[in-house]
């Protein structure tokens, strides 16, 4: 059995199984998902406005400086009470370069993913679990593509200790050209006001045959509506000495 059948086996299951409700939230911003799922008959779409990085690497003792902007779009709709379809795209990017004095611009798109999330009745009104499958196809440009699919597999527990704290941690385990990599994001968030909150969380990844590397984001999240929201979250790297990396990004999500 290879991979792709693989995947499409944890498809199945994920799809089938009993069903129940589980309360609908928006998965950005954050690295990683949330256990809520979109209702039937619902179009979820999250979209950043857009994402910004910059990147500081030493060069034979020479900065290259890097400037990254992307849009990138989730698409998600309830199957049944429990399960979603997730379809996404990287989106349009736009990178500048500087290294030596010299310049170079690249513009482009990124890959687009399949998946299906799906929530696991724990019996619990506080603790909340899902499981996610997804598949990245290596289809965006040259530039700003993984080169190779990518098919991962995670799950997200979320703990509501009180209506103002909550806790998660999404664990994300992929493989690529098999080469297997590890993903764990513990988060907490946090309600400022009614319709304020924010959230802070750690990303720990680790490569086969490269260095783990680890990164802080935080971000905060208004609702418009009960159907619409607009977040803004900012992050750096901290797990290289030879390299500079951060982020920040506007986004919003609205449920039809």
């Amino acid at each position: 059995m290879n991979i792709l059948q693989k995947n499409l086996l944890i498809l199945g299951l994920l799809c089938s199984g009993q069903s129940f409700a589980a309360e609908f939230s928006f998965d950005r911003p954050g690295t990683g998902f949330g256990t809520g799922i979109t209702p039937v008959g619902k179009l979820a779409w999250e979209q950043s406005l857009p994402t910004a990085s910059y990147t500081e690497n030493k060069i034979d003792g020479a900065k290259q400086r890097t400037v990254t902007l992307n849009s990138d779009m989730l698409l998600r709709t309830g199957l049944n009470e429990s399960t979603e379809l997730r379809l996404g795209w990287q989106g349009p990017h736009w990178r500048k370069s500087s290294y030596r004095g010299q310049h170079q611009e690249d513009s482009g798109s990124g890959d687009m993913s399949v998946g299906i999330k799906k929530a696991i009745d724990l019996q619990d009104d506080k603790l909340s679990m899902a499981l996610l499958a997804e598949v990245q196809f290596a289809t965006g440009n040259d530039e700003f593509t993984e080169h190779d699919d990518q098919y991962t597999v995670g799950s997200s527990l979320n703990y509501q200790y009180d209506d103002n704290i909550t806790t998660s941690i999404s664990m994300l385990y992929a493989v690529q050209h098999g080469d297997w990599s590890v993903t764990a994001v513990p988060t907490i968030g946090y309600k400022l006001t009614n319709k304020l909150s924010g959230y802070s969380e750690f990303v720990y990844r680790k490569k086969e045959s490269v260095k783990y590397d680890y990164r802080l984001a935080s971000g905060l999240i208004y609702n418009i509506t009960d159907r619409a929201q607009v977040d803004a979250s900012v992050g750096v790297d901290l797990g290289s000495t030879d390299r500079n990396n951060y982020s920040a990004g506007l986004g919003f999500a609205y449920l039809f």
